[in-house]
């Protein structure tokens, strides 16, 4: 085992979906948190779709809207290029954003699903007793739905780990710098080195496995 060529895939690709898992855990909490709590149902639909969508669009369709969007003739490449003196695109950052967006559906909907099955009566409860929305939260909403909302983070870092498509799109496949596990299995493959293509494949398989069970624990306990 050539191990200088083995460990630059895994680490990156820890890293990138770490620090994606964290994001994407915040955002659907937040996200989640005030869909759940919306009165108006009039176009709830229609968002909440388009959060989702993500989910059903084959991820190269999502790395090219984010390539456009996030390049240098896009809005927002623009002003982070301006601001940061260079692009994002083709960056270990391009491959965190890459993650963060098609791993955000399923932590949302899990998260989601948390916050819609604690009693509002119960929190409304609370409220008469003087408590106020972040003590609500934090003593009646949370200790409720932590298992769902530890489930979403596990399925996002999950989904973070295995993206392909949308990385290779974003961020390319740079060694030790963007070139992630999907993205270095695809390589080695092209190039007929199954040994280490293997290798890699079991390790994404392994903490796939890990993530899956302790995501459905968490579920049926």
């Amino acid at each position: 085992m050539d191990w200088s060529a083995f460990l630059p895939p895994v680490i990156v690709s820890a890293k990138v979906a770490l620090v994606a898992s964290i994001f994407v855990f915040l955002l659907a909490a937040v996200v989640a948190r005030m869909m759940a709590n919306c009165k108006l149902r009039r176009g709830i639909s229609v968002i909440e779709t388009v959060l989702l969508l993500p989910l059903v669009l084959p991820p190269t369709v999502v790395g090219f809207i984010l390539l456009i969007v996030l390049g240098r003739k896009g809005w927002i490449g623009i002003a982070f290029e301006s601001f940061f003196q260079q692009t994002i695109v083709f960056t270990w950052g391009a491959a965190v954003v890459a993650a963060v967006v098609v791993a955000f559906p399923l932590a949302y909907r899990t998260i989601k699903a948390g916050f819609e099955a604690v009693d509002p009566e119960v929190e409304q409860v609370a409220r008469v007793q003087g408590a106020n929305e972040w003590q609500v939260f934090r003593h009646i909403t949370l200790p409720l739905a932590y298992r769902p909302l530890i489930s979403g983070y596990i399925l996002g870092f999950a989904r973070g780990l295995g993206e392909f498509g949308a990385t290779m799109m974003l961020a390319g496949n740079i060694p030790e710098q963007t070139q992630t596990l999907p993205t270095a299995i695809y390589t080695a493959s092209e190039a007929g080195n199954m040994t280490l293509s293997w290798s890699w494949v079991a390790v994404i398989i392994l903490f796939s496995f890990i993530m899956l069970m302790l995501s459905n624990r968490l579920v049926k306990d």
